[in-house]
């Protein structure tokens, strides 16, 4: 097992001076006027003592100076420096390190979700990461509980294998600082990626799902997909629980786009609207929704690929939807969102519709648009 390492210097810089997070370099500027002071340089060298004193001589290949190699000076471990171009101060000497690094290498980054991002961008087919936890927001699901964690899990990676286990779906979360730093929180789903699991040494990412509701949802898309009538186009929206249904049918699914399946077989990924209305043409249609988180949209958020012509073909009956049991207790409001654009379409789709939450389980929720809510509230105050 090689490691590879590198670090963002000003990851978690303007946390403790209430900056929320140090993207950009008016922030970074900000935060240091602030008296704000470094500590992801720190935090990954405490990590990497830890691999150092359970196994001397472990190779670790870093970018130059303060990116990483200044860091591990002293430790005892296998130093190999990367030969970088001249570093940039930006995002751009992460991703030259991360693509430097040998095939099969962990590329060990500390930072925040921000640097993640940077990292998961970089990351070559089958690579694999692990964030030491260093920023002000840690959404993803790639980072170990504390330096001390990361540490621990990378000595077992060399000495105990069998311990670790290791997933190909580790969320790459972040979200906007600015809109954080308006008091939005609108976190957003970058990617999967490869990352070890360990002991109880990584976090989950927030709003991931528990092992037990994955299971569910994965289990009521391979009843969907076994379930899937010839001829008919499939189109899967975004999101994980849709994307269930094209990993059902054994194929990676574009999780921030729409994908297209008939007969079985994935005949489109991150489709435009122009291209789902022409895979369709005069056959039938249905759609395969996930429900978002808390607010319940089903259609208008996320999915606007899937147009109104397309969601008129499949009408509710053509609606395949999946959530579990624990998502739709979550809800503001007990019912399901519609929005396509069309007034007249979300009526026409108001009614109820079963979601598959598990192997052979459903519930029933009702689908509403915004216009029936307004013309509810009108009723109820008049």
């Amino acid at each position: 097992m090689r490691f590879g390492l590198v670090v963002n210097p000003v990851a978690g810089l303007g946390g403790a001076v209430g900056l929320k997070g140090t993207d950009g370099p008016d922030t970074v500027a900000e935060a240091l006027r602030r008296g704000a002071t470094p500590q992801a340089g720190p935090r990954a060298r405490r990590a990497f003592a830890i691999l150092a004193r359970s196994r001397p001589g472990a190779e670790v290949t870093a970018a130059p100076g303060a990116l990483g190699a200044a860091w591990l000076a002293g430790l005892g471990l296998d130093l190999r420096v990367l030969d970088l171009p001249p570093l940039s101060g930006t995002a751009r000497d992460t991703r030259l390190a991360v693509a430097a690094m040998a095939p099969g290498t962990l590329a060990v980054f500390a930072g925040g979700d921000g640097t993640a991002r940077d990292v998961a961008a970089a990351l070559p087919a089958g690579g694999a990461m692990l964030g030491i936890p260093c920023g002000v927001k840690m959404h993803s699901g790639v980072f170990a509980l504390s330096p001390e964690a990361a540490g621990h899990l990378l000595a077992d990676l060399v000495s105990a294998p069998a311990r670790v286990a290791w997933t190909d779906e580790a969320e790459v979360m972040d979200i906007d600082e600015a809109q954080l730093r308006a008091g939005r929180i609108a976190p957003r789903l970058f990617g999967l990626v490869r990352a070890p699991r360990g002991r109880g040494l990584v976090q989950a990412a927030k709003g991931m799902l528990r092992r037990d509701e994955g299971a569910a949802l994965a289990a009521a898309a391979a009843e969907i997909a076994a379930a899937m009538a010839p001829g008919t186009l499939y189109v899967i929206g975004p999101g994980t629980s849709a994307g269930a249904v094209v990993r059902a049918l054994g194929q990676q699914p574009t999780i921030l786009g729409v994908d297209a399946v008939r007969d079985g077989r994935l005949v489109a990924r991150d489709a435009r609207a122009a291209d789902l209305d022409r895979l369709a043409g005069d056959g039938p249609v249905r759609l395969v929704l996930g429900v978002t988180g808390q607010q319940g949209f089903l259609l208008g958020r996320g999915n606007q690929q899937i147009g109104p012509g397309l969601i008129a073909r499949a009408g509710r009956e053509g609606l395949v939807v999946l959530a579990t049991e624990d998502k739709l207790r979550a809800l503001a409001e007990p019912r399901l969102w519609v929005d396509t654009g069309d007034p007249a379409l979300d009526a026409r789709l108001g009614g109820y519709v079963r979601v598959h939450t598990g192997a052979g389980r459903e519930m029933m929720m009702r689908i509403a648009s915004g216009a029936e809510a307004a013309a509810s509230r009108l009723t109820e105050a008049s």
